[in-house]
């Protein structure tokens, strides 16, 4: 009879230790995939309708936030592919031209590593591009007959470290070419892998 009694406490403890082991199991798988799940919304792409606050500083040392009650659209590049950034400012409807409630900023991204000296120097052809971009953007205003310096509607974000680039969802050293257009209270109301035409971007902006 004892012996019967101390087989059945070892049985039920034996199957006690197994449940307890498989709930543990399925406590960790949980909680791993929860991380994994919060890793991916913290860093993968951003999603439309979502609201942002994302906060950038240009090279002229204005800072910029998606979430500060202008309708913005960030463009994100790199050196290379500084001609799709060039037109999408061209696709940007006229009504947008000089109206204080919009705002384009472009990111230029740098995938490899500078030094001090190579990012003056980068900073510096990046201005030189600025000034000339002023001038493309001028032509439109003088033929709407807007009377307002369009160098003072340019503006342009060196990312060197990747933080820019981060806050969009891209990781540091990606060439990945983005647009997206957030609304006055930051919220993501459309992104494009690739240069959006001028319907696209006007559907968005009207």
């Amino acid at each position: 009879m004892k012996a019967e009694c101390h087989d059945s406490s070892y049985e039920l403890r034996g199957k006690l230790e197994s449940l307890v082991s498989v709930r543990a199991l399925q406590l960790f798988f949980f909680a791993t995939g929860l991380s994994f799940s919060l890793a991916v919304s913290l860093h993968g792409m951003l999603s439309n309708g979502q609201r942002y606050a994302l906060n950038f500083v240009d090279i002229d040392g204005h800072k910029h936030s998606t979430a500060d009650g202008h309708v913005m659209i960030v463009v994100l590049t790199t050196t290379a592919d500084r001609e799709k950034a060039r037109t999408v400012g061209d696709h940007v409807p006229g009504y947008c031209l000089g109206n204080p409630d919009y705002r384009m900023i472009t990111i230029t991204h740098f995938a490899r590593r500078h030094t001090a000296i190579g990012r003056r120097l980068a900073t510096a052809f990046i201005r030189h591009r600025v000034r000339e971009e002023a001038k493309r953007l001028q032509v439109r205003y003088d033929a709407q007959k807007i009377s307002r310096d369009a160098t003072r509607d340019i503006f342009v974000v060196t990312d060197f470290d990747g933080t820019a680039a981060s806050q969009l969802g891209k990781p540091a050293g990606a060439t990945d070419f983005c647009v997206f257009v957030f609304g006055r209270t930051g919220e993501l109301l459309a992104q494009w892998n690739g240069v959006p035409s001028v319907d696209q971007l006007s559907a968005v902006l009207k």
